[in-house]
């Protein structure tokens, strides 16, 4: 993880440099690192030695680490301290290592034992790679192996030391070198032949000028060891062309209790835009441009005042540019003999460093690592910074920029400014996303996060397929047994109202027999009866549509308390004979509902509690109607009877379609309502215990209007 935000880091300094995006992506193996510059997929690669050595000429150059000022290194031979061991005591002794391709790690001491004579096949009675020098070097402490190897610029024991405390911490001293290897040109950034030429000396003047200055490479490669890179052709090596020391100011001053420099020292001689050679004896405001004296001198007399070391920070021009300084003052303790001792002064340009600064905070805001897709853009859609799964997952994104669908989507999003509507949903190249774009504290950045939903959807589609198929079925065996009797029924009758008609119009052609007035009559009540029984399949097959048809498109903002109240006034001339009703109307939001469906549902509910209780203990029965807020803000109706109950058989098949305990219902009205709230973004459950009663809970988002408040008391009692 750290080397990937370092490597990050690393990208956006060098961006900053030349002047365009620089992606860069972590290979999990040094195997991928050779695969991807072999192949011609990328312009710069961070190689071994070995592999800078095998691409050299074939790139447009390669760049060496330099690390305590040199281009090089060796191999230490490590093992326990106490133990005295030699190259040539190894023989029967255990190796670790740490990658086949590591050069210090492996191919360089592999090298040097065979220029010895020493073959480590031969030479070793195991030989075992562990993945990094800190395991390899853990191995020998623990006694898994006897010798390993680790890379250093100096052949100097302490050196040796200090190197591996930074691995290992303080059990270093558990460990010693005994033997190093013949030195070897850096690991090092492989320029490769896919970078145009002039655009790769432009990445070389970059890198090895950000090697020279304060505030360059090292603050973004020092977690890897490398203070920069060195640009070395075969043995030599090649130094930058000289420049301007601007960007490494440094001046350190001892002011006496009179304000005046008694020691001015610079690495140039030339800072804050004077030459301070000669310094000595003059105040700050002569020795420095108004700019710098000013603050230094308010500092120095804030700091004497005070007691207390001083630091600030300030700017001005120096040569067309505006720089940032740091100044610290100091208080020195009293020599003998001094009254007011002097005040030591340290002056930095941190320009360079801030700057790193302000990209490191921004990046370690960054969820990185992140799997899926993140940018980082202006309100305007120009893209400043993407992961790399982003750059993966839409190579075109920097050639788009603002036009991307992913960008313009996010734009979108981000100036609808409804984040409780949900994410954006968008189309790319055959894939679904889901985009959410939040505001930066700067205001004018988006930070925006894609997920690839495309498995859901198909997955949701899938299932939908399946659960309609099987609904189908099932609806189709329960349909034609609940279709069939009132079928049979009407066919039944209008046959022999058929029949009848036939008899009674053959009767009155041929006058033969007189019609009887009873005979119509019959045949009247057969033709009515055929009408109830068209009626009750009419009723069944609304149910079926509605409970098949697709959710409103147009909805409203719907206040459930009215609704309940009307729902009420139709159920109480039913009611008054079963129970009574207890109210409880807590405020609450309005819903984003079709009305009319919403009352359909509260009847059903309603109607089912109030028939689920027996007439014969109309004193003991209560219907409850209650509405409040859940904890998650979703707007809660509740109705609630004290009558028989269901078995969990009963409720665990409630809300299917035609399943009935009422020998009078057709078992539709639950699960029409089921469907009704499920497709308001609702819940509908039940809750019940035998002997006790049942608890219906509708539970529905709320529209994010003003709370509603009930029409009538808060707690009313009617009966």
């Amino acid at each position: 993880m750290k080397e990937q935000v370092r490597a990050e880091f690393f990208g956006r300094a060098l961006s900053r440099r030349v002047g365009r995006p620089v992606i860069v992506e972590q290979a999990r193996t040094y195997e991928n690192v050779e695969q991807e510059v072999a192949a011609g997929r990328v312009d710069m690669a961070l190689a071994t030695a070995e592999q800078c050595n095998f691409f050299e000429p074939q790139s447009r150059a390669v760049l060496r680490a330099v690390r305590a000022g040199r281009w090089y290194y060796h191999s230490a031979f490590i093992c326990r301290v106490g133990e005295s061991l030699t190259l040539e005591k190894l023989r029967g002794r255990r190796a670790a290592w740490v990658d086949p391709l590591s050069t210090a790690g492996y191919l360089l001491p592999k090298r040097h034992l065979e220029s010895l004579g020493l073959p480590p096949s031969e030479l070793f009675a195991e030989q075992r790679f562990y993945g990094t020098y800190r395991q390899a070097l853990l191995a020998v402490l623990a006694g898994e192996a006897d010798v390993t190897t680790f890379f250093t610029t100096h052949m100097e024991e302490y050196m040796v030391r200090a190197l591996l405390a930074e691995r290992v911490g303080p059990e270093e001293r558990k460990l010693r070198p005994f033997a190093f290897s013949a030195p070897t040109l850096a690991d090092g950034l492989i320029i490769t032949s896919r970078m145009p030429e002039a655009e790769a000396a432009r990445v070389v003047s970059a890198i090895t000028a950000m090697s020279h200055d304060e505030g360059g490479l090292e603050p973004v490669l020092a977690p890897f060891d490398i203070q920069g890179f060195a640009l070395v052709r075969g043995t030599s090596f090649q130094a930058p062309t000289p420049r301007g020391a601007v960007n490494s100011e440094y001046v350190t001053l001892d002011v006496d209790a009179q304000e005046r420099c008694r020691r001015v020292w610079s690495s140039t001689g030339t800072a804050l835009g004077r030459k301070l050679r000669s310094g000595e004896g003059l105040s700050l405001m002569e020795l420095l441009p108004p700019e710098a004296g000013i603050p230094l001198e308010s500092l120095v007399r804030s700091t004497r005042l005070n007691h207390i070391n001083g630091r600030m920070h300030f700017r001005m021009e120096t040569s067309g540019q505006t720089r940032l300084y740091v100044a610290e003052a100091t208080l020195r303790p009293a020599g003998p003999g001094e009254q007011e001792p002097d005040l030591g002064l340290l002056v930095r340009d941190i320009t360079d460093l801030d700057s790193l600064e302000q990209e490191l905070y921004r990046l370690a805001s960054f969820p990185l690592l992140h799997p899926d897709p993140m940018l980082e853009m202006g309100r305007e859609g120009q893209v400043r910074y993407a992961n790399p799964p982003a750059h993966t997952r839409f190579p075109d994104l920097l050639e788009l920029g603002a036009d991307h669908p992913l960008v313009a989507t996010a734009l979108a999003y981000a100036h609808r400014n409804a984040p409780d509507e949900g994410p954006a949903q968008v189309q790319i190249h055959g894939q679904f996303w889901e985009v959410v774009a939040t505001q930066l504290q700067d205001h004018e950045s988006l930070r925006v996060f894609a997920k690839d939903v495309t498995t859901r959807k198909q997955m949701e589609a899938s299932l939908m397929q399946a659960d309609r198929l099987a609904s189908l079925g099932q609806l189709a065996a329960k349909v034609g047994h609940y279709m069939n009797n009132p079928l049979a029924f009407l066919m039944a009758n209008l046959s022999f109202a058929r029949e009848e008609i036939g008899r009674l119009r053959e009767a009155l052609r041929t006058g033969r027999e007189e019609v009887d007035p009873e005979e119509i009559t019959e045949v009247l009540d057969a033709l009515s009866e055929s009408v109830e029984g068209a009626e009750r399949l009419k009723g069944i097959v609304q149910d079926l549509r509605l409970l098949t048809r697709e959710a409103p498109r147009h909805r409203a903002r719907v206040d459930v308390h009215p609704v309940l109240e009307d729902t009420l006034k139709l159920v109480r001339g039913e009611l008054r004979h079963r129970a009574r009703l207890d109210k409880d109307f807590q405020p609450v939001p309005p819903v984003e509902a079709d009305e009319a469906r919403l009352g359909q549902v509260f009847l059903n509910l309603m109607l089912n509690a109030v028939q689920a209780m027996s007439e014969q203990d109309a004193a003991r029965n209560v219907l409850r109607v209650a509405t409040r807020m859940s904890e998650a803000g979703e707007v809660l109706i509740e109705v609630q009877d004290t009558g028989a109950g269901m078995t969990p058989e009963v409720l665990s098949s409630l809300f299917e379609p035609f399943f009935t305990t009422r020998h009078s219902s057709t078992g539709m009205g639950l699960s029409v309502s089921h469907a009704i709230v499920t497709s308001l973004g609702g819940t509908l459950r039940a809750d019940s215990q035998p002997g006790v009663g049942t608890l219906f809970t509708i539970s529905l988002p709320a529209a994010g209007n003003p709370v509603a408040s009930p029409p009538h008391p808060e707690h009313e009692l009617a009966s």
